[in-house]
């Protein structure tokens, strides 16, 4: 009998397209690896469900959002849960244990060992191919979709539609798009909201700020995204608004 083929640790749409833009999408999908706790984290379906194993909608707007602006996307393929592409390799929060209130058991006692095991399988690949296609050209601005839960256990609902986050090493693109947003009459838009920029060894840390590449981070309430229409939607809705905001920071 032949041996399944295991899954990639990464999706990649539209890899010949022009654009300059690289939309990225960290938190893609809730999947576990078949090799690890035979697909499972010990964790319900309902939680696996909910946006601590991943960013629910974000998947869908970053494919549309790069079909809009004729752009590559790249996608993880494994839950969050497994380990943080959006950290650095150092984080402690890289294999989390405990989020939101919900005990992760496949994770309570993992070893040293074990997550070098998950790094090389999926974290390390995803993050080559991320610096591959943000390669392709000298020009390319890094566009970085998430969603965020309404609201957490136990704390206040959070009120915006959309966040925009940023690091104060380089803000200029992440300025001109609150500044368009922030003109949209039906928006609450968050700067650096529902939490805060950047963290050292994240994403846009490694392959943004540290290459000087212009970068956001666009978060999405998640219940605002939950269906491909909306997704869609709102992917056509930033794709001109990027577009502009770039134009607006090149012409000075």
């Amino acid at each position: 009998m032949t041996a399944e083929k295991p899954e990639p640790a990464f999706h990649i749409f539209g890899a010949e397209r022009p654009s300059r833009f690289l939309i990225t999408c960290d938190h893609a999908t809730n999947r576990v690896p078949r090799d690890i706790g035979g697909g499972s984290l010990g964790v319900a379906a309902a939680d696996m469900a909910r946006h601590i194993a991943f960013d629910p909608g974000a998947a869908g707007v970053t494919k549309a959002l790069a079909a809009a602006l004729d752009a590559p996307a790249i996608l993880s393929n494994f839950s969050r849960l497994v380990i943080d592409p959006n950290r650095g390799a150092d984080d402690p929060t890289l294999v989390m244990k405990l989020y939101d209130g919900t005990l992760i058991p496949e994770n309570r006692h993992i070893t040293v060992d074990q997550i070098a095991q998950r790094k090389a399988a999926l974290y390390d690949p995803y993050h080559n191919a991320y610096a591959e296609l943000a390669a392709r050209r000298p020009d390319t601005v890094i566009v970085a979709v998430h969603s965020f839960t309404p609201c957490l256990k136990g704390r206040t609902p959070r009120p915006w539609h959309i966040g925009i986050l940023h690091a104060p090493q380089d803000d200029r693109l992440s300025r001109a798009l609150l500044a368009r947003l922030e003109r949209e009459p039906d928006l609450c838009v968050g700067d650096n909201e529902p939490y805060l920029g950047h963290l050292p060894g994240d994403a846009i840390d490694r392959h943004a700020l540290h290459m000087g590449r212009h970068n956001t981070l666009i978060e999405l309430r998640n219940d605002l995204i939950s269906d491909e229409a909306a997704q869609t939607a709102w992917a056509q809705r930033l794709a001109p608004l990027l577009v502009a905001a770039l134009n607006d920071v090149e012409k000075g």
